[in-house]
């Protein structure tokens, strides 16, 4: 089993407005940006194969910062288009904690990290005891009818709870900042009711009043 002393103190880091990975899901990219092409041809060469995605902000004087927690993924899929771009799929690793930018020549961003905080992230799937699919499931479905969303029922009633949970996480279509709300729940189950709070308040404001005990 990796731990966190496995796992590099310096990583490239992808800042991506709305773009979450969560450790044990999967998340496709598509890569055109020059300093990101380099990332990836850079990634490809280390022995961890590990690129952060992190959201970026912006401060109240205008400055460009980083969310200061992200979380590693494994580059797992790598195919490359007849004009240059890549498509790829990280795998979700750990989340990070960033301790500082490292400045150098890279086209790229790069951030000194602590994975030490989420040693929980590297074992084994998570579990959330007071999951109720069926109203889970129910207010989903009235979200995605609102949202005129659809999507695999039948995969949804048999899917793992954290598998759904965190792929619904990342799939949905929320703020940065609620995506990063979501990234730092220390649990499954905080996850799974910050994910519930969102759909409700988006319901609510479309005149739903029901929530979801």
């Amino acid at each position: 089993m990796i731990t966190a002393a496995d796992l590099p103190d310096t990583i490239a880091v992808f800042p991506l407005p709305g773009a979450l990975l969560l450790p044990r899901a999967r998340l496709p990219l598509h890569i055109f940006e020059p300093r990101y092409l380099a990332m990836i041809e850079d990634c490809l060469k280390t022995k961890h194969r590990l690129i952060g995605m992190i959201q970026p902000r912006q401060t109240p004087n205008g400055e460009k910062r980083l969310q200061a927690i992200g979380c590693g993924g494994r580059l797992t899929s790598f195919s490359e288009t007849d004009d240059g771009r890549f498509m790829i799929t990280l795998s979700g690793v750990s989340r990070f904690r960033v301790k500082e930018e490292v400045q150098g020549f890279a086209p790229y961003r790069r951030c000194l990290v602590d994975w030490a905080p989420f040693g929980r992230d590297l074992g084994l799937t998570e579990e959330d005891q007071r999951f109720d699919r069926e109203a889970f499931l129910a207010v989903l479905g009235r979200f995605f009818e609102k949202q005129g969303l659809s999507t695999d029922w039948k995969g949804l009633k048999e899917a793992d709870p954290e598998l759904l949970v965190n792929s619904l996480s990342m799939l949905c279509p929320f703020s940065p900042e609620e995506k990063q709300a979501l990234l730092e729940a220390p649990s499954l189950m905080t996850r799974r009711e910050t994910l519930v709070t969102l759909i409700e308040f988006a319901l609510r404001g479309d005149g739903e009043e029901e929530t979801l005990q």
